[in-house]
């Protein structure tokens, strides 16, 4: 078959990748007129205007990882020398945890330590050696070309800004969140795509540091992050002795979006946070003058079969081009390459039928990574509510008879303290994070939830939690709108 991948992504280049290997002709189309960087230092400045969220912090989960374990273990390999580490469960656990025994099954728990320009130079280094796979550079695409039934065509390759076609069998829109896929549907009279969408309610801030020579990491048994309920942050472990830190605002605190955006009052917040300020204290300097700020992040999930049938033929998407999700829960660099491996599999189930590849790639969509979109939009309209709440003087949890103030302080009383001193809960924990475990299989673990319940009814035998950063918003804008 030969296929088109429109987008040099994460997403586009996992789904050159497999279906590249199991034997199809794929080209891959990439907007961004940019040279290969010659190593994961270069990498970090690569101009990709097409993917502006490159230079945030990026998670890469066990999903992920296992993924190029099982099926492409040389592009393991690549990252782990081009720098990479491996971060096993059972490492650096908090020394409350006493009862730890490692089991077979933590060999799959295992993430990645990457910036996202080393990941994706290493991923495009892989998919331009393969035999089968052209990339080229510099190409927009500007539309699709098909036709066939009224109202259900069946697309059979793109149009380039340049105005040539270039045939194919199937089409892979990897096109990213701002892509104009739908509008390309339309516009060969596919019916509309059912989207919804939403504010994740935040504004991403990201810092990138590196360790400078003789400098050391800070002890990592401690928390990597932490929610305020006005601001949410994290520290990220990066290759080369590089890491970077995260801080988001509520979308509508133009006072804290304002501030944060400036270097210095970065660095002034980002050291009043628990975290935070170890990695900040002198050891390390920062790789840029920039704050990477990034707005307008969605939820979103493009239904590209409404009716229970492709809204076109010879056309499937991936990666962002079909679901968004908060960044700041890191999955989705794990779900795009995850869903580019699903759609090869659906490839190789029914070759040349494109109608039939559609059906399965969705169907694996929702039954694999869907449950973690609809967590995560759950998550999101909870935090917007608490946010909103503190941004406007209200104690969100002043409501008894909510029960979302319940579910909030089981969360903060029993879920939290427990994963710093059970070794059940916190692998439990890790594995629903790590995308390895449904997103509810926590709550349907009666031992987990035993285990839980018994934390947050003792909430009041034991000293208070730790408090993660200034727990009132007024207490930081002193420090950092002087």
């Amino acid at each position: 078959m030969q296929i088109a991948v429109v987008g040099g992504g994460v997403a586009g280049l996992g789904a050159a990748l497999s279906l590249g290997r199991a034997g199809h002709r794929v080209l891959v189309l990439e907007r961004d007129d940019t040279p290969m960087p010659a190593d994961p230092t270069a990498a970090f400045g690569w101009d990709r205007r097409g993917a502006p969220q490159v230079r945030h912090s990026h998670a890469f989960l066990a999903r992920l990882r296992n993924l190029l374990r099982d099926h492409h273990p040389d592009v393991l390999e690549a990252l782990l020398a081009a720098g990479a580490t491996e971060m096993r469960f059972g490492d650096d656990l908090p020394p409350t945890i006493t009862d730890f025994e490692r089991l077979p099954a933590d060999d799959d728990l295992v993430m990645l330590a990457c910036r996202r320009t080393t990941f994706e130079w290493v991923l495009r280094r892989a998919v331009m050696a393969e035999p089968s796979v052209e990339l080229r550079t510099g190409v927009a695409v500007d539309g699709l070309t098909g036709g066939g039934l009224p109202g259900r065509p069946h697309v059979t390759g793109v149009r380039l800004q340049s105005g040539a076609v270039i045939d194919t069998d199937l089409v892979v829109a990897a096109s990213g969140r701002r892509g104009a896929a739908p509008e390309w549907l339309e516009a060969i009279g596919a019916p509309p795509i059912v989207e919804e969408a939403e504010d994740t309610g935040i504004v991403y801030f990201s810092r990138f540091y590196r360790l400078r020579d003789g400098a050391e990491h800070p002890p990592r048994s401690g928390p990597i992050g932490g929610d305020l309920g006005y601001l949410k942050y994290g520290v990220f472990v990066g290759d080369n002795r590089t890491f970077s830190v995260t801080l988001a605002t509520p979308v509508g605190d133009d006072q804290l979006r304002r501030l944060l955006a400036d270097p210095a009052v970065f660095e002034a917040a980002a050291r009043q946070l628990v975290a935070a300020e170890p990695w900040l204290d002198g050891r390390a300097e920062a790789l840029d003058d920039d704050v990477h700020v990034m707005a307008g992040l969605m939820n979103r999930w493009r239904d590209h079969l409404p009716d229970g049938e492709p809204v076109a033929t010879g056309f499937v998407p991936v990666g962002d081009a079909v679901l968004c999700t908060n960044p700041l829960y890191g999955r989705g660099c794990s779900t795009a390459f995850w869903g580019a491996h699903l759609l090869a599999t659906a490839v190789d189930a029914y070759g040349d039928d494109t109608r039939e590849i559609a059906l399965a790639y969705d169907a694996a969509l929702r039954a694999e990574i869907e449950p973690w979109y609809r967590s995560g939009v759950t998550q999101d309209a909870e935090a917007r509510r608490v946010a909103a709440a503190l941004l406007a003087g209200i104690d969100p949890d002043g409501d008894s008879d909510d029960p979302r103030t319940f579910m909030r302080g089981v969360f903060r009383d029993g879920l939290l303290p427990a994963v710093r001193t059970d070794a059940v809960v916190l692998r439990a924990f890790f594995r629903s994070l790590n995308l390895l475990d449904a997103p509810d299989a926590m709550a349907k673990n009666p031992d987990v939830g035993a285990r839980v319940l018994a934390v947050w009814q003792a909430r009041d035998q034991r000293p208070p939690e730790p408090v993660l950063g200034p727990i009132r918003r007024s207490d930081l804008l002193d420090v950092i709108a002087a």
